[in-house]
């Protein structure tokens, strides 16, 4: 029987257990949406490589934190760029596919980042806070990530690839969601003590304007990123993560609406990127 349809391998790990949410579950209604226009099969992240040549797109998602299974991703980028692999997200991201070095470029860019260092002979470039947060360079989920007061900085282990920032008091924390460069939709944790208790939230034009810096930054074609934000007391958004490798959407969490628009500009980009040569 001729193939009709674009196949799509969605990586993803339905085992990972993520603190207040359900990966599996995004991942298994997503992978029912996309099956009305593609070939879909699931794969575990550390089968992605001796699968990649079956497929016309390969989607990583919901896949877990790479640092559980860092040699073999590494594996998995090598093959498919070795390749010409189609991955979506583009692997050429500057955000967290490649660690957390992007707070530190952005930083010493100007653009408006939690200030961030990873050298002591740095810290007078930090506000003078009570304390501070630490965390790997190659981090994530808040793996790995601690509170250090002021006075123990000195005792921070930078030969480790850490990274440290002013811990900042926020009235709320904002995720903003694109498909390639198109904004989506974007939700909002009213209490900064319950991260994942998102709600939507209807950004200003100015809150567009600070995502969509850090999306052109990135220079990614294709993909989908997130880009988390806190709100300082004063009023400003400041960016706390910029998620350009699997980043959950929270898609249980939005209207029907924007659900299904979000859906359809993921179609569209991934049918895009399988009909290029």
């Amino acid at each position: 029987m001729a193939r009709t349809k674009p196949r799509v391998l969605l990586v993803t790990d339905l085992a990972y257990q993520a603190r207040g949410r359900r990966y599996c579950d995004e991942d298994i209604q997503l992978s029912a949406r996309l099956r009305e226009d593609f070939d879909v099969a699931l794969c575990h992240p550390l089968d992605a490589a001796a699968l990649l040549d079956s497929f016309d797109v390969v989607l990583v998602r919901n896949s877990g934190p790479v640092l559980d299974y860092r040699a073999e991703y590494e594996r998995f980028r090598d093959q498919a760029l070795e390749r010409g692999a189609r991955v979506y997200t583009q692997l050429t991201g500057r955000a967290d596919m490649a660690g957390k070095q992007y707070l530190l470029d952005l930083t010493a860019a100007g653009y408006p980042v939690i200030p961030t260092v990873d050298r002591a002979e740095d810290l007078s470039r930090l506000p003078v806070v009570p304390e501070y947060v630490v965390k790997p360079k190659l981090g994530a989920d808040s793996i790995g990530l601690r509170i250090v007061p002021r006075q123990q900085l000195a005792a921070v282990p930078y030969h480790e690839d850490v990274l440290v920032q002013p811990l900042i008091p926020f009235t709320y924390e904002v995720s903003f969601y694109f498909v390639d460069d198109a904004f989506q939709y974007a939700l909002h944790a009213p209490d900064p003590e319950q991260r994942w208790r998102l709600e939507p939230y209807e950004p200003t034009a100015a809150d567009l304007e600070f995502a969509r810096r850090f999306i052109a930054w990135n220079t990614v074609e294709h993909g989908i990123q997130r880009v988390d934000a806190c709100r300082t007391p004063e009023g400003e958004l400041l960016l706390v993560e910029l998620e350009d490798l699997n980043p959950y959407l929270s898609l249980d969490l939005v209207d029907d609406f924007t659900r299904d628009r979000f859906v359809a500009a993921l179609k569209a980009s991934l049918h895009t990127l399988a009909s290029r040569p």
